[in-house]
Order: C-alpha cells, then structure tokens, then sequence
C-alpha cells in the first residue's frame, strides 16, 4: 500500500481532501491519521517546535506500521519541518502532497510562523479559490489513481 502524506498550513484543505479521498480508496482497507485526533489520542497540546516535533514522530510511526500491515495511510497534519518530512520520504514509500491557500478561512490563530514548505518530490495543491469538489478531482488527477 501507500502512505499519502498531506502537509499544509491550518485551513488550507488537506483533511478535508483526505475525507473526501478516503471514499475513493474505501474504508476497509484506508486509515486517516489526523493531526487534531492525534494531539487528542496523545494529550499532547503543547505547540512549540518540541511538541510539534514528537507529533509529527508518533503519526509517522504508526502511518509506517499501519503501511506495513496493507492498509493505505492517508496522513493531514501541518507537519511544518522540511527535514522530518524528507527523512520520512527518504525512509517510507510515502507521496507528499503540499496543500495551500492564500485565502483566510478562518483559522489563522493556528498558523505556523515557521513551516517550511516542500522543495523537492511533492504534489503541489492550491486550493485558493477552489470549491471542495474542484480540489477533490485535481488531487485525483495529479496522484494518478
């Protein structure tokens, strides 16, 4: 299987392109790791780069365990390190899709000061001025699937 890694500032779209995706890979064998399930499973409401960090670890350990168990991962979390990112994609067999908006969608108070986007082997998506559907069909099309 695969693991579908959706990184992306708050409000830019990702869970709700990984809702909406897992209807196409179907429920049986498709699980989503969201970051706010995380932070609530874990208890871990701390937002420096620290807590940041051991979220970001904990959703790519089980992403990798769920991948090798046969299941499609689909992953929405800010992630905003670069460098954990790639160590990732470098490790796993995982596609990173860069989800971003210039449109204020109303969670700005979440917004990461440091998130460093994507350079290189990523799926680029703007989702600005886009309607839900819209974004759904261009995801299909640029995973290929």
């Amino acid at each position: 299987m695969s693991i579908y890694w959706f990184t992306g500032q708050p409000a830019s779209g990702k869970t709700t392109l990984v809702n909406n995706l897992l209807t196409h890979f179907g429920k049986e064998n498709t699980i989503i790791i969201d970051g706010d399930d995380l932070r609530d499973i874990f208890q871990n409401k701390d937002y420096s780069e620290v807590g940041r960090r051991k979220n970001i670890e904990r959703a790519q350990d089980i992403a990798q365990f769920l991948d090798k168990k046969g299941f499609t991962v689909l992953v929405s979390l800010v992630s905003p390190y670069k460098d954990q990112r790639e160590d990732f994609k470098n490790r796993e067999d995982v596609i990173e899709v860069y989800v971003h908006t210039t449109e204020d969608r109303g969670r700005n108070q979440f917004h990461v000061e440091n998130y460093e986007p994507p350079t290189e082997n990523f799926i680029d998506l703007d989702t600005t001025d886009k309607t839900e559907v819209d974004s759904y069909y261009e995801i299909l099309k640029k995973l290929n699937i």
